[in-house]
């Protein structure tokens, strides 16, 4: 009896010895990965703010092994053709995807839902509606596939346009500090750090496109190369203009004060002129609501009463 307690409770301090080990590692794991990011946040500039929002839990970790997998399978049905390859690749950089397996992990997703449209179809079209014609078949299970794999190109397409948006609405105050910072005597390379951190919490885009490009500076690309990369990673028209004359500016020795401040007035105009022009649409865009929600709704109002009175009087007359 007492050599059958004895191992029990060996049993048990052992269990409990494994559990905390396990718990132990686990934490210093976390702590690991915690210090890693706060270096890597020191070297990439970001706040405490930021490294905070970026530390990854159960839902991190559950998110890394979906993209290991679809790295792993989006390298196996990624088109052949380089065009295509460079193609999604831009798409993806505007959109701020700036991984090296960002391709084949869209290609990955992109395939993976047309799979799982093909099966939903399936199920839908043999057991939900197994009476139904032939034709409407093929044409609800099409629908259903094409509606599923064209789905990951319309969200990224989704996110390249709001993110460009807000890059183009935050140019305009960006080069305006750009102009202050350089007329109060600093280096253009200066001068766009400092503007980087000024934006980190008004435009969080385009703060992070210019904390990009002075850590391209600093890790000795020259300030050409670092612009363009900056205009292919952005992808407007806007932002190559303004790269293409502070190239001209830094080749020929112009004033770059200057040529901030002529193109951020002429930026400013720019978004006068597409606030004027979303205004003047505005009433285009709102006939149909008045046409099929509010008209209707003020008839019924104002000639409601006015048929209820002589619905009542014809029947007193027929009487």
């Amino acid at each position: 009896m007492e050599a059958t307690l004895l191992a029990a409770l060996a049993v048990a301090m052992l269990a409990h010895l494994t559990v905390f080990a396990l718990v132990l590692g686990v934490f210093a794991h976390l702590e690991e990965l915690r210090r890693r990011r706060e270096i890597m946040g020191r070297t990439l500039g970001l706040s405490p703010e930021d490294a905070t929002r970026r530390r990854p839990g159960a839902l991190g970790w559950l998110t890394g092994i979906f993209l290991s997998a679809a790295e792993s399978f989006g390298r196996k049905v990624q088109p052949s053709k380089a065009e295509d390859i460079s193609a999604t690749k831009a798409t993806l950089l505007h959109a701020g995807f700036r991984g090296q397996n960002a391709v084949e992990i869209y290609w990955g997703i992109k395939i993976g839902m047309a799979l799982i449209g093909i099966g939903l179809a399936a199920a839908l079209v043999l057991v939900v509606m197994p009476t139904m014609r032939p034709e409407y078949k093929f044409l609800a299970g099409a629908g259903i596939v094409s509606a599923f794999f064209y789905a990951p190109g319309l969200v990224l397409n989704h996110l390249v346009t709001k993110r460009q948006r807000a890059i183009q609405n935050g140019l305009p105050d960006a080069l305006d500090l750009l102009v202050v910072c350089v007329e109060a005597g600093m280096g253009l390379d200066g001068a766009i750090q400092r503007v980087g951190m000024e934006l980190a919490h008004k435009e969080p885009v385009l703060s992070s496109e210019l904390r990009l490009l002075t850590l391209e500076l600093r890790a000795g690309k020259s300030r050409r190369e670092a612009l363009k990369n900056l205009a292919t990673r952005v992808g407007l028209e806007d932002v190559g203009s303004l790269v293409a004359l502070l190239i001209q500016a830094d080749m020929f020795g112009t004033s770059i004060a200057q040529t901030l401040r002529v193109y951020a007035d002429a930026m400013r105009t720019k978004r006068f002129q597409r606030a004027e022009e979303i205004a003047a649409k505005l009433p285009v865009k709102l006939l149909m609501p008045l046409v099929f929600f509010i008209f209707p709704t003020l008839l019924l109002i104002i000639l409601g009463p006015a048929a209820i009175r002589l619905m009542a009087m014809f029947s007193h007359t027929h009487k």
